[in-house]
């Protein structure tokens, strides 16, 4: 069967997503699909630890969210919007800009609140390269904003500085949350861990062309765009460790999924480091990841079609459907659900 970008379509009244997180990070909904049994269980998220069997080894995204949106002023007197895509050295990185005319090479911008000078050096697509005068990492931290999504439409408040990373966030790079890990704490992960299952970590930077949408019916068109990614040699490790003890591989989020499959498809699992612009859809063939730990996604999104890759499109838009009817709350300060097993039997569009 060949799919489009329209059989990913799902019908969500926009009250279902999610403005603000919950007053703890445990507080959410879980949902519980395992495509080896018929229809969905409706948990909470402290029941995640009972989940788990001893052996396991969960991997988590230890990015760290940068404060990437920028405002400023640029030297013709316009107002200037910068959201950061990634960074690309010590003083530079690739911007989607907001701006009344576009912006040329040589262009310079003043950065609120305290002027803040940037150059366009070049334009790369729909992006721009900017070059600061100090280092990214000081001059976010001086004038940037949480990179809040799109689709939540209030200003980034003291909160979200916080609520909007993980409790096990530490290399920067990110300007989106690996949002499955925002419903952990310390107290959680303890439980984890007293459950039996191991930790191990990765590092996957979210770029903002997570939000993009697909610009074709055709999936065979579309091109993903690049993230950095760092899978060492303890995971590893970690995972050759589980894999001799019968346990799973659970990856809390789409971005270990990605990054997992990206260092395995030479067949098996090797430390990586580098790029991904791996595009997993129906038909992919999962070498690693055994179990998937991910919130609610955009209709039509990428995402959406990783998730639809391991555990069927129709199993998982019915449990969507499902999730619309009992309220769930979607997207990235939203529930999550905890796919147990990746579907294996063929059917559903799985393979």
């Amino acid at each position: 069967m060949t799919l489009a970008r329209s059989d990913f379509r799902y019908e969500l009244p926009s009250h279902l997503i999610a403005q603000t997180p919950l007053p703890r990070r445990t507080d959410s909904r879980l949902m519980l699909l395992d495509p080896r049994r018929e229809g969905v269980e409706h948990l909470r998220f402290t029941d995640f630890p009972d989940l788990l069997e001893r052996g396991d080894l969960l991997v988590l995204n230890d990015t760290r969210v940068i404060r990437a949106r920028l405002f400023g002023r640029k030297d013709s007197g316009g107002v200037a919007e910068l959201l950061i895509e990634r960074v690309v050295g010590d003083r530079q990185a690739l911007c989607q800009a907001r701006v009344s005319k576009p912006l040329k090479v040589g262009r310079r911008i003043y950065l609120t609140p305290n002027d803040e000078p940037a150059t366009v050096l070049a334009r790369d697509g729909d992006l721009v390269r900017i070059e600061f005068e100090r280092a990214v990492d000081a001059v976010v931290d001086a004038c940037g904003r949480v990179p809040l999504p799109p689709y939540i439409a209030r200003e980034p408040n003291e909160s979200d500085e916080a609520r909007y990373q993980t409790v096990f966030a530490d290399v920067r790079g990110s300007v989106a949350a690996p949002t499955a890990g925002l419903h952990f704490d310390e107290a959680l992960l303890a439980r984890c861990d007293a459950a039996g299952a191991s930790i191990a970590r990765l590092t996957l930077h979210v770029g903002a062309g997570t939000f993009q949408p697909l610009r074709s019916d055709d999936l065979s068109t579309h091109q993903m765009h690049s993230e950095r990614v760092r899978v060492g040699a303890d995971a590893v490790a970690a995972i050759e460790t589980c894999r001799r003890g019968g346990g799973r591989v659970v990856a809390v989020g789409t971005t270990v999924v990605r990054a997992l499959e990206t260092a395995s498809l030479g067949g098996t699992p090797r430390p990586f480091d580098g790029e991904t612009s791996i595009f997993i859809r129906p038909g992919h063939r999962f070498r690693v990841v055994d179990a998937l730990l991910t919130n609610f996604h955009l209709p039509e999104s990428t995402l959406l079609m990783l998730v639809a890759a391991f555990a069927g499109r129709r199993r998982v838009l019915d449990a969507y459907a499902q999730a619309v009817a009992n309220g769930y709350r979607f997207f990235s300060y939203g529930d999550a659900m905890f796919i147990a097993h990746r579907a294996d039997d063929g059917d559903d569009d799985a393979l």
